[in-house]
């Protein structure tokens, strides 16, 4: 009974987890291509953490991602199986996913993750397929998995007395199974020995260090630690080739061998001649690494770094073109912001503490910005905006959506014209201030936001004026914060929200929420304790203000509400509360000690809040609901870790810019219309096969909305809070509605406006 219980558990999530995916898309980047693998026509590239298949006879592009099953981990290891017609993808973690290319169907296989060793040993290296059999070469030693029965079979630890050694690559060479190790060198042993699993029926072949084995044209062929490669003449190793830099990749199909390095890549054909030599000089612009190499029907397909698949015809190594879906420079995202009809994003940044020279290694990053629309990605490289390095929060003016604005935590603001970088405030031509107070660069800026008038504000972190506006007539003018800041030398300043009296409320890392208004040119603080405005930490890392005026507060140690934020105009300290909430009839502090990375309001007076470990959650206006809590394990979301949340006002599209790459849900929370002209209702008719809801959209505030089928009997009635509401066809949640047609009427609060639509809905 259990069991059974069980089954229809597991059947019940697959079904809402496909049913829920219809409502995401995905929006990943392509270019660091991890490994390839190829069958007559294909050619299959891994990227960081999903998958694109290259039909080479219709040049079709597919894609496959964490909308479609992928997890959000980073791939490590990639083999299409041309007999069985599945797609197997190897994980830094451990993980095996076994894609089935005639249905698209996933199975994720967690045995090597559940394995009793160490985690930082359950890497996946390679794949090796034999009479059905993979071979699954990890860093522990190898395991087998049946591609028939989609089952593990043995393990063999083949180190010195049993022990775990890390594995490259395995091969088959005259009934043997040869595996290339890391340390103890080539190990052998009879294919056919029932014991391989006994440590002891594995013999060294040869104690060097060695990267890379394949069999190739019944030769032995071998990567060396030393830059060479080698082939085994019945006796010992002869020299094949000098590489002259570190072997990445080697790999045979039947007609070719295909050895990468950084700056090469050599095909031999099965005579051992070599028969083109492609160096990344060739390829320019841009400038590209190499990750890895294949053959396909006379053309050579090499993965980059940088810029996905590199394809050149064998005949012709210099008549080259770059093959990618369309996708964004990282998946990295370390802030977005949208419009009505674009996106952009920023790849950072600084760290958890703010400091940009350990944000990535151990320099300021050199990234770019990209652009989404309708039409694809525009990727602007950091060679075009004017040096600025670290960039972090983007802010697209509401008023002028050509005109943009982007944080750099080293070198001030820069200003995007019609996608063109054009201007780098900095201490020259601005009232921002350097660290020094004397160069042009050490200026930390972060957060903007334009004001109801058109003002950009712009916080410049670490001096003493840390709030700046820049003026719709061009003017800077600064506000000198030193007397609310603790230290205003170790004082970071993140995000901003303005009120509707033109307060802004900046959230602060050391300094908790820090509230100033010009018209009375006051600064005020809410920081941690009791006395001074209640917050769980003085470290703020977001903050928002909803529809009802109330100010919400997100630090790393939790959440609180600032019950209006007209209390900025009192004469009291400001106090935030907890929101307490029932659970198993425990009351229960919401968020408590949750690391809060963003909070969203959308057009429903709802709450999107991001964490740094916890996924995202959406509550209802008030906190007392938890509408959807998204994580890895339960949606499309390629990573636990929200960096940023930012709507589309018109769409309701809530994206989610994590650390592993950009994902939206399809909300229904938009922006309320100014009047009932433009209603319309998708899907309509709504088929057999459509799962999801009907929305209603274009609708105004408290708009009243009734729906009744034909002859007049309310199956649901309800009021819209934004522009959108979705009915889910069923009457009043009981039961699913009949076929037909169904009549939606739609008023104004006040009867002044009025429209009717129909929906058929077809069984």
């Amino acid at each position: 009974m259990k069991k059974c219980l069980l089954c229809l558990l597991i059947l019940v999530f697959q079904i809402g987890f496909a049913q829920q995916n219809q409502n995401w898309k995905g929006y990943f980047s392509y270019n660091q291509i991890k490994d390839l693998s190829e069958s007559e026509n294909k050619v299959y590239a891994a990227a960081e953490n999903a998958l694109f298949i290259k039909n080479t006879v219709t040049n079709n592009l597919q894609t496959i991602n964490s909308i479609d099953g992928l997890s959000g981990q980073t791939i490590s290891a990639l083999y299409h199986s041309d007999t069985f017609n599945k797609t197997i993808v190897g994980y830094e973690t451990g993980l095996i996913i076994v894609i089935n290319n005639t249905d698209g169907s996933m199975l994720n296989v967690v045995d090597i993750i559940n394995k009793n060793i160490p985690a930082n040993i359950k890497k996946v290296n390679h794949f090796m397929e034999l009479d059905g059999i993979v071979y699954v070469a990890c860093d522990f030693g190898i395991v087998q998995y049946n591609l028939a029965t989609l089952e593990f079979g043995d393990t063999y630890f083949i180190g010195p007395n049993g022990q775990e050694i890390k594995v490259y690559q395995t091969t088959i060479y005259n009934g043997e199974i040869y595996a290339d190790t890391q340390n103890h060198g080539i190990r052998k042993a009879l294919i056919t020995n029932p014991n391989l699993n006994d440590y002891a029926q594995w013999q060294v072949f040869d104690g060097g260090f060695w990267t890379g084995l394949v069999t190739f044209n019944n030769q032995l062929i071998g990567l060396n630690a030393n830059n060479k490669a080698y082939k085994y003449n019945g006796t010992f190793f002869e020299e094949l080739t000098d590489i002259g830099q570190p072997g990445l990749d080697i790999r045979a199909t039947p007609n070719h061998l295909i050895i990468t390095s950084p700056n090469h890549v050599f095909v031999y054909n099965t005579d051992l001649i070599q028969i083109a030599h492609v160096q990344n000089a060739q390829i320019s612009p841009p400038t590209v690494s190499f990750t890895c190499g294949t053959v396909i029907n006379n053309t050579i397909y090499i993965g980059t770094l940088e810029n996905g698949l590199l394809a050149l015809p064998l005949s012709n190594t210099t008549n080259f073109e770059f093959i990618m879906p369309d996708g964004p420079i990282r998946n990295y995202m370390f802030a977005i912001d949208s419009s009505s009809s674009s996106l952009w994003a920023t790849y950072g940044g600084y760290n958890i503490f703010y400091n940009p020279y350990t944000f990535v290694g151990f320099d300021l990053a050199s990234f770019g910005i990209s652009k989404y629309t309708e039409t694809g990605w525009l990727n602007i490289p950091y060679s075009e905006v004017l040096g600025a390095k670290s960039l972090t929060k983007v802010t697209i003016n509401p008023n002028n959506e050509n005109q943009v604005f982007i944080g750099s935590y080293h070198h001030g603001l820069l200003e995007v014209a019609n996608d063109i970088p054009t201007t780098l405030y900095n201490a020259s031509n601005s009232s921002l201030q350097s660290l020094d107070n004397a160069t042009t660069t050490g200026i930390r800026v972060n957060e903007s936001v334009f004001d109801r008038t058109g003002n950009l504000w712009v916080t410049n972190s670490n001096v003493q004026k840390q709030l700046n506006v820049l003026r719709t007539n061009g003017q800077w003018q600064s506000y000198n914060m030193d007397d609310i800041l603790d230290n205003f030398s170790f004082s970071h300043l993140n995000k901003i929200a303005i009120d509707n009296s033109g307060t802004k409320w900046i959230a602060s890392y050391l300094d908790g929420v820090i509230a100033f208004n010009e018209n009375t040119n006051v600064f005020k603080k809410i920081t941690e304790g009791a006395e001074v405005g209640n917050l769980p930490s003085k470290d703020v890392r977001a903050i928002a203000i909803d529809n009802r005026n109330q100010v919400w507060i997100g630090t790393n140690k939790g959440l609180r509400v600032l019950p209006s934020a007209s209390s900025y105009n009192g004469t009291t300290q400001m106090r935030a509360n907890a929101i307490i909430i029932l659970e198993d009839d425990l009351a229960q502090e919401l968020l408590y000690e949750q690391f809060i990375t963003d909070i969203v309001v959308n057009g429903s007076n709802e709450k999107w809040i991001g964490t740094a470990d916890s996924g995202v959650f959406l509550f209802s206006p008030n906190g007392q609901e938890t509408i959807y809590h998204f994580t890895k394990d339960n949606s499309p979301l390629p990573s636990n870790v929200i960096n940023d949340i930012d709507i589309n006002p018109e769409t309701g599209e809530v994206f989610f810019a994590t650390d592993r790459g950009l994902v939206s849900f399809q909300g229904t929370a938009t922006k309320p219309a100014d009047d009932l002209k433009n209603v319309y209702v998708y899907p309509n008719p709504v088929r057999p096969e459509f799962v999801g809801t009907v929305k209603i959209a274009g609708l105004i505030a408290d708009a009243n909305i009734k729906i009744t089928d034909i002859e007049g009997n309310l199956v649901y009635e309800t009021t819209s809070e934004g522009g959108t509401i979705e009915w889910d066809t069923t009457a009043f949640g009981k039961y699913k509605v009949a076929s037909g047609v169904y009549m939606i009427f739609i008023a104004a609060e006040d009867a002044s406006e009025t429209t009717v639509k129909k929906v058929m809905i077809i069984r």
